[in-house]
C-alpha cells in the first residue's frame, strides 16, 4: 500500500511538480513517430487524452511509410482495430481515380498474401507517398500532435522519481513530461535510456529451450550461395585476405548465443515507368571488391534474380532482399543498437552506399549475367518517392535492434503453441523469419551465409499484455511496443508492420486505462482491458482456439496453383479456399507444421460441404512410416466433432505435412484446415 500510496502521490502531483522542468506536460509521451507510434497516439486522443507523438526524423510512419508497401501479414484476419483501418484508409485512396497517374488502376494486380481479394474492403500493398497521405490526414483528423526531428539526450535525457519517468529531454534541451510514456522506436532508446533490462541478438537454444534460436549453420536451405564460391581476394589464397564482409570469426558454436543482428536493407521503391524512373548510377566511394562475391555467385552458376520484386500501384515495387548475395547488407549492422546517433548514421550511409553500388553492378556490369542485367536496367528509383533523395529514403529496415527482457518473455513455444498466453493484446500469424545475421567460410574453404530461418506451419497465436511492460521495479509508467520481451526467434514472427500497430493500440489503452484508475501499467486489470481492446475491435484470439490438438489453417498452407479466397466467413476460422473447379491437378496446398514431440497421432481434415464439391479429392499423408493416399467426399458433411473429419492415425517423427489437391477431382476442392490430435500409444 505504501508503494501504490507513492505512485498515486506522483500521478496527482506531477504536473505541478515538471512544469519548471519541460516545456510541454501532456498525459502521454509518444516517443518515435513509427507505424506503432502514431496508431498509439490515434488511440490516445481517440480515448480523450492529451498526447505528443516525438519523431526524430522529418516523417512519421517508419517502415510502412519508408519503402514496405507489401505488408508482410501472415494471415489478414487478425488484423483489427486502427491496424485494420489504415489498410481500409489505403484502399479508400485507391478507389480515387486520382491515385493513379502512372497505371490505370484496373490494371494493377497486388500477390502473395497481401493481395487483396474480391470484395475486401482493405488494401494490404501501396506506395510509400500514398501511406505518408493517409497517416498524415488521420493525424489532422484526430487532432495528434507530432514534432519532427527532436531526438532523445541518450545520456542524460531521462528524469525519473523512483521507478516513475517524469519527463524527457531531447538534445536540443526541449523536455516533454508526461503520466504516461511508450517507446516506440525501432532500436528501444527510450526504454534502455529509462533503465530497463534488454538484450541483443541471438539467444542460446537452451536459454528458453527454443530449437531454432543460436548459431544455425544447419539451416543452411536459404538465401545461400551456390557451390565452390571462393572466399579470398586472390582465388585459392589464403595469405591474400578475405574478401569484404566475410567475418573471420565465424559462424560459432552450432546453437550458442551471440551478439549478432538479422541483416538490414533499404526497401526499395523502384519503377519502370520511363518518365518516373531515375537510372542507377555509379555512387561516389564505389569499391568493386564490395561485390566480388556477387559476380563470382553468378559465375558459379546463380541465374535468380537476386531481388524479391513486389508490384505496387503505379507501376512501382517494393523490392527486398533474395539469393546469396543482394540487398541485406550482411553483418554490418551488430554495433548499430547500441551506437551513437553520428556512428548510427554512418551506418546508414554506409548501407546505402553498399546498395546503390550493388543496383549499378547488377545493371551494369559485364560479368552479370545477360538476362538478369537487362531486368534490373529497366528499372530505378521514382522521381515522385523520395524526392529529397533523389528515390532513396532515410528509413533503413532495422529488422531487429534491442529487445526488453521483463518478467514474461515470448519464445518459439508461444508461437508454435506448445505454451500458452492467456493475457492477449493481439495476434502474430507470421513464419518465424530470421534474415542471415553473418557471411563465413565453411568447413569447405568456400563462403556461406548463416543466420537465417524461416519456420511456419503454426496458426495465429496470442502475444501477451505481459511481454509489453517492464518490470515494475524498474518503470511503472512506460510501454514498449515495439521492442517488446521477445525472444530473437518469437520477434522474428512477432516484427511485422500491421502486428506493431495492433500493439501500439493495446498499448495506448492500457496507458490510458492506468491513468484513469491511477495506477502503475503493471496493476490494469487484464479483465478490464480485454473488454476494451474488444470493444475496439482488436482481434485478441482466433478461430476455434479452444480445439485440442495442432491446427493449420488454409491460410498458412503451402499453396500451388490457383487458390481463390471464399467470400463466406464460415468453416474453420474465418473462411476457405477453393479451386474454383479446375480438375487440372495443377492446385495443391501443403499442410505443414512441425508437431511437439514425435508419435501416434489423429489425422482430420475440415471442409464445407456442398453438392458442387468434389467426390474424390486426393488427400496424402506424409508420416515417418511412409505415405497414406486417400480420397474425400466433399459433397458430405465431415463426421467428426466441430467441423474436422478423421482420415487416420498415423505415426510422426516432428514434421508432418497433408497435401490436398485437385488432381483427377470432379467438382470444386475446398482446403480449410488440417489437425493433429496427440494419440496415447
Amino acid at each position: 500500500m505504501q508503494h501504490f500510496s507513492l505512485f498515486l502521490s506522483l500521478i496527482l502531483t506531477l504536473s505541478l511538480m515538471t512544469r519548471t522542468l519541460a516545456d510541454e506536460v501532456h498525459d502521454i509521451v509518444i516517443y518515435g513517430g513509427t507505424s506503432a507510434g502514431i496508431i498509439a497516439g490515434i488511440q490516445a486522443r481517440l480515448m480523450g487524452k492529451s498526447v505528443v507523438v516525438i519523431e526524430p526524423s522529418g516523417r512519421e510512419g517508419g517502415l510502412t511509410t519508408g519503402g514496405l508497401g507489401q505488408t508482410d501479414i501472415g494471415n489478414k484476419h487478425v488484423i483489427g482495430g486502427l491496424s485494420r483501418s489504415f489498410y481500409e484508409r489505403i484502399a479508400r485512396y485507391y478507389a480515387d481515380e486520382s491515385a493513379w497517374e502512372w497505371q490505370n488502376a484496373d490494371s494493377y494486380k497486388s500477390g502473395g498474401q497481401s493481395r487483396t481479394l474480391h470484395g475486401e474492403s482493405t488494401q494490404w500493398t501501396f506506395e510509400p507517398s500514398a501511406a505518408l497521405k493517409v497517416y498524415r490526414a488521420w493525424i489532422q483528423e484526430v487532432g495528434l500532435r507530432v514534432v519532427h526531428h527532436e531526438r532523445l539526450d541518450r545520456d542524460d535525457g531521462v528524469m525519473k522519481k523512483g521507478n516513475v519517468i517524469q519527463s524527457i529531454r531531447m538534445e536540443s534541451g526541449r523536455a516533454f513530461a508526461g503520466r504516461m510514456f511508450l517507446d516506440a522506436t525501432y532500436e528501444g532508446d527510450l526504454m534502455a535510456s529509462v533503465g530497463v533490462r534488454y538484450t541483443v541478438g541471438r539467444e542460446a537454444v537452451d536459454k528458453y529451450q527454443e530449437s531454432l534460436n543460436g548459431v544455425q549453420t544447419r539451416m543452411a536451405k536459404y538465401h545461400q550461395f551456390m557451390k565452390g564460391v571462393d572466399p579470398y581476394r586472390i582465388k585459392g589464397d589464403p595469405g591474400s585476405g578475405l574478401l569484404p564482409f566475410i567475418d573471420p570469426m565465424g559462424p560459432g558454436v552450432e546453437g550458442a548465443g551471440d551478439m549478432r543482428l538479422q541483416a538490414y536493407c533499404f526497401r526499395m521503391c523502384l519503377t519502370d515507368h520511363p518518365e518516373n524512373r531515375i537510372p542507377f548510377h555509379k555512387p561516389a566511394g564505389y569499391n568493386p571488391l564490395w561485390y566480388e562475391l556477387l559476380l563470382r555467385n553468378f559465375e558459379a552458376g546463380e541465374r535468380g534474380m537476386p531481388w524479391i520484386h513486389s508490384g505496387m500501384p503505379n507501376r512501382k515495387t517494393d523490392t527486398n532482399n533474395r539469393t546469396g548475395f543482394s540487398t541485406d547488407f550482411i553483418g554490418q549492422n551488430h554495433a548499430y543498437p547500441e551506437a551513437s546517433y553520428v556512428e548510427r548514421e554512418r551506418m546508414v550511409i554506409r548501407h546505402r552506399l553498399f546498395q546503390q553500388g550493388l543496383m549499378w553492378t547488377l545493371a551494369n556490369h559485364p560479368r552479370v549475367p545477360d538476362k538478369i542485367r537487362n531486368e534490373v536496367a529497366r528499372w530505378g528509383m521514382c522521381r515522385d518517392e523520395f524526392v529529397e533523395g533523389n528515390g532513396w529514403q532515410k528509413q533503413l529496415y532495422i529488422r531487429e535492434a534491442r529487445r526488453m527482457v521483463s518478467d514474461f518473455v515470448m519464445t518459439q513455444n508461444h508461437c508454435q503453441q506448445k505454451e500458452s498466453v492467456s493475457d492477449s493484446i493481439g495476434m502474430g500469424a507470421y513464419t518465424m523469419d530470421s534474415h542471415h545475421v553473418q557471411r563465413y567460410v565453411n568447413a569447405d574453404g568456400f563462403v556461406q551465409n548463416e543466420g537465417d530461418v524461416e519456420v511456419g506451419g503454426f496458426p495465429p497465436y496470442p502475444i501477451s499484455f505481459r511481454s509489453m511492460i517492464p518490470r515494475r521495479s524498474e518503470a511503472e509508467n512506460l510501454l514498449v511496443p515495439i521492442c517488446l520481451s521477445a525472444s530473437h526467434m518469437a520477434f522474428g514472427s512477432i516484427r511485422m508492420e500491421p502486428v506493431f500497430m495492433v500493439l501500439g493500440q493495446s498499448a495506448a489503452t492500457v496507458a490510458c486505462l492506468a491513468l484513469d484508475a491511477q495506477v502503475p501499467v503493471q496493476e490494469v486489470h487484464y479483465s478490464e482491458l480485454k473488454t476494451r481492446l474488444e470493444a475496439d475491435d482488436q482481434i485478441l484470439n482466433y478461430g476455434q482456439t479452444d480445439l485440442d490438438g495442432i491446427i493449420v489453417d488454409d491460410s498458412e498452407a503451402r499453396l500451388r496453383g490457383n487458390w481463390k479466397q471464399s467470400a463466406i466467413h464460415s468453416g474453420y476460422q474465418l473462411g476457405y479456399k477453393h479451386d474454383g473447379d479446375a480438375r487440372d491437378g495443377q492446385s495443391s496446398a501443403d499442410f505443414f507444421t512441425e508437431l511437439p514431440e514425435p508419435g501416434l497421432y489423429g489425422v482430420q481434415i475440415s471442409w464445407l460441404a456442398h453438392p458442387n464439391r468434389a467426390t474424390n479429392v486426393p488427400v496424402k499423408v506424409h508420416h515417418s512410416e511412409g505415405l497414406h493416399e486417400i480420397q474425400v467426399n466433399q459433397r458430405t458433411h465431415p463426421k467428426g466433432e466441430n467441423g474436422f473429419h478423421q482420415i487416420g492415425t498415423f505415426n510422426f517423427h516432428h514434421d508432418a505435412s497433408v497435401i490436398v489437391s485437385n488432381e483427377g477431382t470432379d467438382g470444386f476442392v475446398v482446403i480449410d484446415a488440417v489437425r493433429w490430435i496427440k494419440l496415447n500409444p
